[in-house]
């Protein structure tokens, strides 16, 4: 039996190896394509993996990787009994809350609204008006920011001629930081958030809607009973995967913006990495620093799918 049970397994195995050469063969273009996106996540996301040790290392660049100390889980010790932590914590959580909350859903409620539309002329207009600012550079939109929000900028002089208010100075209060960074990043990227919402409606049944009208559903209606759901299972796998990257924050965008006096505020777990690591040279600190916040967005991803793989059924996998 056992010589039997082996001969099975090598056959199958064969045939598995004879079905993988034919697949290769068939679709080598296919596979031609995909290899330079294989080789980008292979080269700088996996490759990279093996200096992941150095957060539980007395790294030196003098020694490398494999001859620096062990120092186990000290890193991380440092940095949960450090003032840092907490801070840059409450400061990620509610960044990418606000921005869960307030600009995931204006993606949604922009492509609605052009659906609504029925002049077509009008709705490519309000579209390429709302994609153009996701392709100016983060430079150039903190820079503009600046010059309008600054004591002499324009929105100072508007707030001074029309109430009367004494300039602020946006940039350099704490409690300011926070509004300048999810309202000028819903501005910049809600054009193209709705990009995938848009598609997604296009692909309802038009039928259904005939349907609705014939049985006397109005706009609003054919909104939440067509529309909606339709739409619901791209917008459960989008909420997975901002789920996921919630402890992630846009670390260039803060970094620009950013200054010490708003640091209460405005420092986050990447600004933190990036001060320690690299302007600091503390790179085994920084690594562990950097791990944890990893391993966090990657228990919310797993805890996010599958809440909704049990209450939706939608899933990543």
């Amino acid at each position: 039996m056992a010589v039997i049970n082996k001969r099975n397994t090598n056959m199958t195995n064969g045939n598995l190896m004879q079905r993988i050469f034919r697949d290769f063969r068939i679709n080598k273009y296919i596979y031609l394509m995909l290899l330079p996106v294989v080789s980008y996540y292979l080269l700088f996301y996996y490759v990279p993996m093996y200096g992941v040790q150095i957060a539980f290392k007395d790294f030196s660049p003098l020694q490398g990787i494999t001859n620096s100390d062990w120092v186990g889980f000290k890193y991380f010790i440092e940095f949960f009994d450090s003032y840092y932590f907490w801070r840059v914590t409450r400061n990620t959580v509610l960044l990418s809350l606000y921005n869960l909350l307030l600009a995931f859903p204006a993606g949604i409620i922009l492509a609605l609204l052009l659906n609504l539309i029925q002049n077509q002329v009008f709705k490519r207009t309000v579209q390429s008006i709302t994609y153009v600012p996701h392709f100016i550079s983060l430079v150039v939109v903190v820079g503009m920011m600046v010059d309008f929000l600054s004591r002499d900028g324009l929105i100072n002089q508007i707030l001074s001629f029309v109430f009367g208010i004494e300039p602020i100075s946006f940039f350099l209060e704490p409690g300011w930081f926070r509004t300048l960074f999810i309202s000028s990043g819903i501005w910049q990227n809600v054009g193209w958030n709705s990009i995938i919402f848009i598609a997604a409606i296009a692909s309802i049944d038009p039928t259904l809607y005939e349907a609705g009208k014939m049985d006397g559903a109005g706009r609003w209606r054919q909104l939440l009973h067509i529309t909606l759901p339709g739409i619901m299972p791209i917008i459960t796998i989008l909420l997975i995967l901002e789920v996921g990257m919630l402890m992630a924050v846009s670390d260039e965008k803060i970094l620009l913006m950013y200054k010490p006096s708003t640091y209460e505020t405005a420092d986050v777990i990447g600004t933190y990495v990036y001060r320690k690591g690299v302007l600091g040279a503390d790179f085994g600190y920084s690594a562990a620093v950097g791990l944890f916040n990893s391993v966090i967005n990657f228990v919310l991803l797993v805890i996010a799918n599958q809440t909704s793989k049990k209450y939706t059924g939608n899933r990543l996998w």
